[in-house]
């Protein structure tokens, strides 16, 4: 069993994953994509499932890029379906396994129905402790720093902040994430070397996986899999290993 050889003193406290190669998978069994992004939920599980086996204490998904608006409407709002009936029929899961749900993004781009479930879960999965699944919804990175820029700046303007004080603890605070740590291991499904406006800040110093798995067919083993990749890595921070 892969869970078996992952050293339990070095799990990665945050990981993020770019769920991508749904409609690739979904086109090579001749079905239209929205068929794809339906199978890719059982990847969801495996890899929640995975994290609280192995104790992870967050895991963010991109689950719709700011980018993704562009999409033919009729995708998009089978997304927006598929997101609002996953939340009602996960919602026990998440409460029999203590996963609290948080959102990054600018949600006003969301319809009224997709924004109520989101809080409506939300609210009831607060309390929850073992795991933190945040959703990533309409979300971009660029969009997000332009957003703290602009909030900070207003600050400076009005007293609030002096420009002296600007660092990045206070970057941070103003960020989508602030209540989360800094990603320690990225994946990417779908043969992609990219990273897609995704947490490009919180990133800084994340190990990145990449597989050409595609996103329906990545299970809990592929999962391990690059947990272990990660643990094999030296994690220097910008710093040097003096050898002996």
């Amino acid at each position: 069993m892969k869970k078996e050889i992952i050293q339990s003193n070095n799990i990665p406290n945050h990981i993020a994953i770019i769920m991508d190669g749904n409609g690739r998978w979904a086109k090579k069994i001749g079905k239209k994509r929205i068929f794809g992004h339906e199978n890719g939920t059982k990847s969801v599980k495996d890899c929640i499932y995975g994290s609280i086996e192995i104790g992870v204490k967050n895991i963010t998904l991109y689950v719709f890029s700011m980018e993704n608006w562009k999409r033919p409407k009729i995708e998009v709002d089978a997304l927006m379906n598929l997101l609002i009936n996953s939340l009602d029929n996960e919602l026990s899961i998440l409460m029999e396994n203590g996963i609290k749900l948080c959102v990054v993004g600018d949600l006003d781009n969301l319809n009224l129905k997709s924004r109520e479930k989101l809080k409506e879960v939300i609210l009831k999965t607060s309390n929850n402790k073992k795991l933190v699944l945040t959703l990533a919804i309409s979300y971009g990175s660029r969009q997000e720093l332009s957003e703290a820029i602009k909030n900070i700046s207003n600050k400076v303007k009005n007293n609030l902040i002096s420009e002296e004080k600007i660092d990045e603890k206070i970057i941070n605070e103003h960020l989508y994430t602030r209540n989360l740590p800094n990603v320690d291991l990225l994946i990417r499904t779908g043969g992609e070397y990219r990273i897609s406006n995704f947490l490009l800040w919180q990133i800084a110093y994340a190990e990145l996986y990449f597989t050409d798995i595609l996103w329906p067919d990545f299970r809990k083993e592929d999962f391990f899999n690059a947990i272990i990749s990660y643990q094999k890595r030296e994690r220097r921070f910008g710093t040097i290993t003096e050898k002996k």
